[in-house]
């Protein structure tokens, strides 16, 4: 990478990271901790909590990536900065459940996933978009990882509104980084014509990518909806989590790097769909294993290989799509992307309450397998550009 491209990559990642730190703070206890709030009594109420966010997102997604597009992105992700600090004061008042769904339903609005990656997408080249990705996903999992270590004990010391009231903090430091260290836009982005919504709506080399996410986050927050009751029931008191959590994140890392070796001698489809495959076997694996009440031994390698497969496919697929989609259409493409982003982590949320409330753990990971092995057969075929695929316009429709 050149120095721009390492401080447009860093200071980025560090968007990233601090918004989606204030997130995964809340996420490990918010199902343990709104069971103390009015209303916490229904799973599938503190289900929508946890995936309303989402579905705002989504609503929001498409729009603020096509005004990216028009109004430059820096304006974008500012603005939206400013609407996920409000909803998280919101939420951090709240004193019910349904108080904590019209917080989490105003921080969804500030969707600015699609505009902070067009952004760096604009300011890389293709042959280091997809380590500019991976920083960035690397970045996410490592403020996961720091929000299982944290979350326990400042949920202690603060509880669920003083984290919200965190994530607030953590977005107003965004900001800063937006406008003191991101490096400014290109010229260019001012006057290229713009594309059309229709354009990558269902472009040929887009759509599994758009799929993939959608089933990758639904199965995120299902997840979470039921693995940390899982954990209590193991034995391991929910201030221990992180005990888990971390050296399975921290040995993710590791199988990651030799992945993504093969994936730069040229394999790139291949790790993809190692990746996907991985998070089809742990479905199916916690299906099965679940009604037999798995040790923190099983518990803790089913967790690794999330991870490894986790955080392979969200580094990899944004890639993807900033090369598949047409240049002047990138931010629309992401925004794309990140609304069936967002829609999974409400539908996973949603989804998870619904069926752990009417059928027991066992059927949230009976819906999760069945959506990762829809997906690896889907997805198999997803065209993989050469590393030196220009990414100035689209590729001949398949």
């Amino acid at each position: 990478m050149s120095a721009d491209e390492r401080r447009a990559s860093l200071s980025l990642a560090a968007i990233f990271a601090l918004r989606m730190l204030g997130l995964f703070l809340v996420l490990p206890v918010f199902a343990l901790e709104a069971a103390r709030y009015p209303g916490g009594d229904d799973p599938a109420l503190v289900g929508l909590a946890m995936g309303i966010y989402g579905l705002t997102q989504a609503v929001m997604q498409v729009p603020l990536g096509l005004a990216s597009d028009r109004i430059g992105r820096k304006k974008v992700i500012v603005a939206g900065l400013v609407v996920f600090a409000l909803g998280s004061a919101m939420a951090a008042l709240a004193g019910s459940v349904q108080m904590l769904v019209a917080g989490r339903a105003l921080q969804g609005a500030g969707a600015v996933s699609a505009a902070v990656t067009a952004l760096l997408a604009d300011l890389t080249r293709d042959e280091v978009r997809t380590k500019a990705m991976a920083l960035v996903g690397v970045s996410i999992a490592a403020m996961f990882a720091l929000s299982l270590v944290a979350a326990p004990p400042l949920t202690g010391a603060i509880g669920l509104g003083g984290l919200f009231w965190l994530t607030a903090a953590l977005a107003v430091a965004g900001i800063a980084v937006v406008l003191l260290f991101t490096p400014g836009e290109p010229v260019q982005h001012v006057d290229i014509p713009r594309g059309r919504l229709q354009d990558v709506w269902l472009h040929p080399r887009l759509w599994r990518l758009d799929l993939g996410v959608f089933v990758l986050h639904t199965v995120q927050m299902a997840m979470w909806v039921v693995v940390p009751g899982l954990l209590v029931q193991a034995g391991l008191a929910k201030a221990q989590h992180w005990h888990l959590y971390l050296p399975a994140i921290l040995a993710s890392f590791l199988m990651m790097g030799g992945l993504f070796s093969a994936e730069r001698r040229g394999h790139m489809r291949t790790v993809l769909r190692i990746g996907i495959a991985l998070l089809c076997v742990v479905q199916l694996a916690f299906w099965l294993l679940t009604p037999h009440a798995p040790g923190l031994w099983t518990l803790g390698l089913l967790m690794f290989f999330f991870f490894v497969g986790f955080n392979l496919v969200e580094a990899m697929q944004p890639s993807l799509i900033s090369r598949l989609a047409p240049s002047n259409a990138r931010g629309a493409a992401l925004g794309v992307y990140n609304t069936l982003q967002s829609l999974g982590l409400f539908a996973g949320g949603a989804l998870g309450g619904w069926l752990f409330s009417r059928w027991g753990a066992s059927a949230v990971f009976a819906a999760t397998g069945a959506l990762t092995a829809l997906w690896l057969l889907l997805g198999w075929a997803q065209y993989v550009p050469p590393a030196s695929t220009p990414a100035r316009s689209a590729p001949p429709a398949a």
